[in-house]
């Protein structure tokens, strides 16, 4: 059977991360701290030998400059996608964890319950963003047959991925952090059954600590049909 295979990569640090202040569709540069992830991220996709065909990355610059890292070291050139972006997050954009609930109280709240048709003002809802993410990874797939796609996005996205791979409900809350702390930007690997509309497994995680570290966790295979 032929496998059509994705390596995910978690955009390094803003400043706006520090913050905890949401970001959305808001293009945020990455800091010195992210920038410096986007280099060993690159550098351990190198040291694990990672063989992909192509990099896809979302257009917002904190996605894309990680993914130039990726370009320089592998010599290759990233295709843009802006359907990769992070969800748009409406009036919650450019406000921290602490002052949404005092401005958007409302919308807040309902953003922790994961209303999945709540667009938070002029955003976009929790069933829009998944249909969004299905809709792009499909596309790409069918281009790639039985290739690796080594795709860079964001951390909404990623969980959106992680979704469709475990069948977890869209209102349920994570359970997997498919983001990175300070500390660590991570990359996940998946595969997919081009016969299939669904995802298949989950393979493998790289985490890189701050000093350009792997470590390669293994996960157990999730047989979703």
């Amino acid at each position: 059977m032929t496998i059509t295979r994705f390596c995910l990569v978690r955009h390094g640090e803003t400043d706006w991360n520090d913050e905890h202040r949401l970001q959305g569709h808001t293009d945020i540069d990455l800091n010195g701290r992210g920038l410096a992830q986007a280099e060993q991220m690159a550098r351990a996709l190198k040291r694990i030998e990672l063989q992909f065909d192509v990099l896809y990355t979302s257009d917002l610059q904190r996605a894309a400059k990680t993914a130039k890292a990726i370009e320089e070291l592998f010599a290759v050139s990233a295709i843009t996608d802006a359907e990769l972006r992070e969800r748009h997050l409406g009036a919650l954009q450019g406000l921290t964890t602490e002052e949404a609930p005092e401005r958007e109280p409302l919308l807040w709240k309902s953003h922790l319950s994961r209303n999945i048709e709540e667009k938070l003002r002029d955003g976009e809802s929790i069933q829009q963003f998944v249909d969004r993410i299905h809709t792009v990874l499909e596309k790409i797939r069918k281009q790639y047959i039985g290739q690796t796609i080594l795709l860079v996005s964001h951390g909404g996205a990623l969980d959106m991925m992680y979704r469709l791979v475990s069948k977890q409900p869209l209102d349920a809350q994570k359970v997997v952090a498919v983001h990175a702390p300070p500390q660590k930007n991570s990359g996940k690997i998946c595969d997919r059954r081009n016969q299939s509309n669904h995802w298949d497994r989950l393979d493998r995680s790289v985490e890189v600590d701050q000093g350009g570290h792997e470590n390669d966790r293994r996960t157990k295979p999730n047989h979703a049909t």
